[in-house]
């Protein structure tokens, strides 16, 4: 993301040895691709194109024009052809006799699957009569933070025809339906010389008669409007220049960290919430500026900015380099509650008859001076999104502000989107959440083989998961495999020493910046050592001690504070070992260790009851297969202890269980799984034996 409007012009993409020999459709793929891929351009998921093809119709065997649009709750950057939306131009037209007029224009939405071409099952947006009743073949829809500068001044008007004459139009505020599309339909017929239009507040359109044609107006748009806005604004310092001084980034992650665990605990009593913390040079600009509190209190403009950000963000109280953190956290309380009934009075005042439910009270952005910005929502992907937006909303502030008077949407007019009965419906569609949606899990010894298929099973459950490892490497391939699955929004890497107190220390620290704190703590960094006792060294039996019991201490104690300043409960899962119940020949020092992290599980349920803190103690048995501690000296030293060869241990185990079976990092990730989710609500200071049968380790 650039930091700035105007800082650059945006590149001329398009390749005609690339398009040339493609579909009409995949060049309609191709040019949006292109145009999603810089953020000046359009943010994520915002912004739509469209192309109106001619092809056969299935039904008749005759060619009739089809309108290819951006689908409902696609986005350009990524979009392929399914995600685009198809209908008959000749039936979306017929539609314009249907319509009853402004009050009743959301109801055309339900006339839109009638026009569906071949069976399509990829929904039509509410957007899609602004392309259809463009009478040019290819349109283009973006939300440039220039252009949008323009679009959010308070004589946006005059500065559309001092920019681009007639070349491009203006239209005012309009939200986006059938009546708008109407808008564009006329404005198209009366003003032909036009290439586009700016619609107050909102974005642009551009059309032409190639899809080259229409790609390069809106690049040539959106830089003309950058051009300008640089030589407008050299030399002026944006935001009313600097209040106060940026703080170092040792202090701004201290803050950051301190006040997002806060805020998570806060927001997050009903559904947890996911963090994000940016302090791009954007941001900080911003928020150490002498316009900071005027400007945030006008919220923004775009409605594609409003919805991901809410009608305000939820400025912190803080003087930089004067107040202390503790007091910037304590002063959280009261701030959040004054945005709650401001935002309840925002609701009553604004409401109509048939309005929904009012929603979550609590901001999503959060503007600390002299720190940065963070934001919160119901995944970090939302989260990292809305925080975008918002960087877009600052760019469009910079420009509008200095070039004129920057003016957020009327405030019944941002009710009107936030709280529309069709987003309303969007919302409502949407699936139901899976199980850990919202919880972030701190899995140690994460680049193991249970570390690995914890992480896994929790990933599909909608978790953010944290990998700690002292194994860069395997770190780094297990992180880079679940990205490619789950998404790089999900997963994150530390490397991390257990028995290191500082390490511990600062991988919590990362986490809190990652994702705004914790949920869910599996201690599972291990190691195994064999030896008869009078064979095993003081070095020996003191290194399974500290990794195996000083270490599953310093995670859970950081954990546990953690916990308690978020103030919503915690859970906590070892994996032990069956050797934590049932003594093994020749392991003592191991079997002792294993003991002590069972017993030490025991005291924290007694010390997290209160706090809703549950603390449970999974312990596997001979998982040989992707299990590091199988991969060394152990192995070996078991195969000794039972007088076999390495290769004949599994069968061995599996024998020598009451079921008969053998056991497997997945097996492990399963139980650890059902004792951190609600499945398991009611269980705290339990054992959940997964070694396919032991009597040795009953605990009963």
């Amino acid at each position: 993301m650039t930091d700035s409007v105007g800082s650059s012009l945006l590149a001329y993409l398009w390749q005609d040895a690339v398009a040339d020999d493609m579909s009409e459709a995949e060049r309609l793929v191709y040019r949006s691709n292109l145009l999603g891929s810089d953020m000046r351009v359009t943010n994520y998921g915002g912004g739509n194109t469209s192309s109106k093809i001619v092809q056969t119709d299935p039904l008749t065997g005759k060619e009739v024009e089809v309108l290819w649009v951006k689908g409902s709750g696609g986005d350009l950057g990524t979009i392929k052809a399914d995600g685009f939306s198809t209908l008959y131009m000749d039936k979306l037209t017929a539609l314009q006799g249907l319509y009853r007029g402004l009050s009743y224009e959301d109801e055309m939405v339900g006339y839109l699957p009638h026009c569906t071409f071949n069976l399509n099952p990829r929904a039509a947006s509410i957007d899609t009569p602004l392309h259809a009743y463009v009478p040019r073949p290819f349109v283009d829809h973006m939300h440039p933070d220039a252009i949008i500068a323009i679009a959010a001044s308070s004589d946006s008007q005059a500065l559309t025809a001092e920019i681009f004459g007639d070349t491009i139009g203006w239209l005012p505020w309009k939200r986006p339906g059938f009546e708008l599309g109407l808008w564009l339909e006329t404005f198209c017929r009366d003003n032909p010389q036009a290439k586009g239009v700016i619609l107050a507040s909102h974005g642009l359109f551009t059309w032409g008669d190639t899809p080259k044609e229409c790609y390069q107006t809106t690049i040539d748009t959106i830089n003309t409007a950058i051009s300008w806005l640089e030589t407008r604004t050299a030399g002026q310092q944006p935001f009313g220049g600097p209040a106060f001084d940026v703080l170092a980034p040792a202090e701004r992650t201290e803050i950051a960290s301190a006040l997002m665990v806060r805020i998570r605990g806060m927001i997050s009593a009903d559904n947890h919430k996911i963090g994000h913390f940016d302090d791009s040079d954007a941001v900080l600009e911003f928020v150490c500026s002498k316009d900071l509190a005027p400007l945030a209190a006008l919220g923004t403009s775009c409605p594609d900015h409003f919805l991901r950000t809410k009608i305000c963000p939820l400025l912190v109280e803080l003087t930089p380099g004067e107040t202390d953190v503790a007091t910037i956290v304590d002063g959280l309380t009261s701030t959040i509650a004054a945005y709650r009934k401001n935002y309840a009075n925002y609701y009553n005042s604004c409401r109509h008859a048939n309005s929904p439910a009012m929603r979550d009270p609590n901001p999503v952005i959060f503007l600390v001076p002299g720190v940065g910005m963070i934001s919160f929502a119901k995944d970090k992907a939302t989260a990292r999104i809305s925080s975008e937006f918002y960087i877009n909303a600052i760019n469009v502030m910079r420009g509008a502000a200095m070039v004129s008077t920057y003016q957020g949407l009327p405030t019944q007019e941002a009710f009107d989107i936030e709280y529309w009965l069709l987003e309303e419906a969007k919302l409502q569609r949407q699936p139901k959440a899976k199980s850990l949606a919202g919880k972030v899990a701190f899995v140690t010894g994460g680049a193991g083989g249970i570390g690995r298929a914890t992480a896994i099973r929790m990933l599909r459950e909608g978790a953010c998961v944290v990998l700690a490892d002292i194994d860069v490497a395997a770190l780094e391939q297990a992180e880079q495999e679940m990205s490619a699955e789950f998404g790089s929004d999900a997963v994150r890497s530390v490397v991390m020493n257990v028995v290191d107190e500082a390490q511990v220390d600062a991988a919590y620290q990362a986490v809190t910046l990652f994702y705004g704190g914790i949920d869910i703590l599996v201690s599972n960094a291990g190691l195994a050592s064999s030896a008869p006792i009078e064979e095993t060294s003081l070095a020996l039996w003191d290194k399974n001690i500290s990794t195996l019991t000083t270490g599953y201490f310093l995670v859970s104690r950081a954990a546990f504070k953690l916990f308690r300043a978020q103030g919503i409960g915690g859970n906590v899962v070892f994996v032990a070992s069956k050797n934590g119940l049932a003594a093994s020949p020749n392991a003592a020092a191991y079997c002792t260790a294993k003991a002590a992290e069972i017993h030490l599980a025991r005291c924290l349920a007694l010390e997290g009851a209160e706090a809703q803190i549950r603390v449970n103690v999974v312990n596997p048995d001979a998982v040989l297969r992707g299990s590091k501690i199988w991969t060394g000296s152990w192995k070996q030293a078991r195969a000794e202890a039972y007088n076999m060869k390495t290769d004949e241990l599994e069968e061995h185990y599996r024998k020598r269980s009451l079921l008969k079976r053998s056991v497997f990092p997945e097996d492990i990730a399963e139980a650890i799984y059902f004792l951190a989710s609600e499945k398991s609500a009611k269980s705290t200071g339990n054992i959940l034996n997964v070694d396919a049968g032991n009597a040795q380790s009953f605990t009963r």
